[in-house]
């Protein structure tokens, strides 16, 4: 075991996987500098499902208490057709088992205020790196001994420990929401996922009572224009109750929409000599199984163990590479199934995947991952 007294860390990105790992290399005696391009500090988004293992790992952290105090609210849930009949429900017993729903934001701001009261902890603002020999000048005493590549989905660290550009449009938009305030009735007691021709609508409520809601449709990439709380209503806003109710109780400009989008292929490796390639850059992938930002919590968690239990960096990152690659990689693949089997848009294709739901109890197992 390595006394990690000294040590220093650049985290380029402070989004969620960012700050995470600084937070837990912090917990395990490293200085830590973050390195954000945006002017100042933010997150924007919805709601996230944060499964257990990451919540213990936050908590560990210090940061799940920032958010709620841990209880869940008791919900039925499972998958519906749009006419609100049950293809299948996810049993009482699973509930220890399903997520924690927070606002992306709020999760943002915890690990900001956690991080704040780190001593040996720099957020730099403002600082747009573009290539790995930016790095050099970047760490207040010269090159760090571990670089953290946490720069999202289009990594630019990625693209030039790879030499491409490695990100696929799934085929299909995303619009996301939460309602100002909570809703009572239904929406507070029911949760889980519709799915339609081409087009799903999931909905959980979130812990301060608001309730996040999602829809999705095949679409070509890059349409983003357009009034997406009018387009939403247009696809779904016939829907089962109480997706109506959901769609009214949330503003018009708080509804965002954004293409879909994984990595087209499987990295052959997250580490390269002192940097690391940590969540989206490393293996971003599509929301159906509501695991990204738990699989960039649980990357963090294992590095600053690695490099907390190993006396060379370089081993340390090996054996992160060894344990979250085979992990993530199947996350991936999992998801993009799941995806292409929501967006079925072939009307016989549709019954008989409903049909098979319906039969297996499938949906189960997929919303108590």
């Amino acid at each position: 075991m390595n006394s990690s007294a000294g040590r220093r860390a650049l985290v380029v990105g402070a989004g969620i996987g960012g700050l995470t790992a600084a937070l837990a290399l912090s917990r395990v005696g490293w200085q830590v500098t973050v390195l954000e391009r945006a002017p100042e500090l933010g997150e924007v988004g919805a709601g996230l499902s944060i499964w257990p293992r990451a919540w213990r790992i936050l908590a560990d952290l210090g940061v799940a208490d920032r958010l709620a105090d841990g209880t869940r609210p008791a919900i039925q849930a499972g998958l519906r057709r749009p006419d609100g009949r049950w293809l299948a429900k996810v049993s009482p017993d699973a509930v220890e088992r399903t997520p924690v729903m927070v606002h992306r934001a709020k999760l943002h701001e915890a690990l900001v205020g956690a991080l704040a009261e780190r001593d040996g902890v720099e957020v730099r603002t403002g600082v747009t790196v573009t290539g790995l020999d930016d790095l050099d000048e970047a760490g207040p005493h010269g090159p760090a001994d571990l670089v953290v590549a946490a720069d999202g989905i289009r990594s630019t660290l990625r693209n030039e420990l790879h030499g491409r550009e490695d990100v696929r449009h799934a085929g299909y938009t995303a619009y996301r929401g939460v309602t100002a305030e909570p809703v009572p009735g239904a929406a507070s007691s029911t949760g889980g996922e519709t799915w339609g021709t081409g087009i799903r609508v999931g909905y959980a409520p979130l812990v301060d009572g608001r309730i996040y809601w999602f829809a999705t449709a095949n679409r070509p990439a890059g349409e983003s224009g357009g009034d997406h709380h009018a387009e939403v209503t247009a696809l779904v806003g016939d829907w089962h109750d109480p997706i109506p109710q959901l769609l009214a109780a949330t503003p018009p400009s708080a509804v965002l929409r954004g293409d879909i989008c994984d990595l087209r292929l499987p990295l052959k490796r997250f580490d390269h000599g002192r940097v690391v390639l940590l969540g989206d850059a490393a293996h971003a992938t599509t929301p159906n199984l509501g695991q990204g930002a738990c699989a960039a919590i649980e990357d963090a968690a294992v590095l600053a163990a690695q490099v907390a239990g190993h006396a060379r960096v370089e081993s340390a990152v090996v054996a992160y590479d060894r344990t979250r690659r085979p992990a993530t990689q199947r996350l991936v693949m999992a998801s993009r199934m799941v995806g292409a089997l929501g967006q079925v848009d072939n009307g016989p294709m549709v019954a008989v995947r409903d049909t098979g739901l319906a039969g297996l109890g499938a949906i189960a197992g997929l919303l108590s991952r």
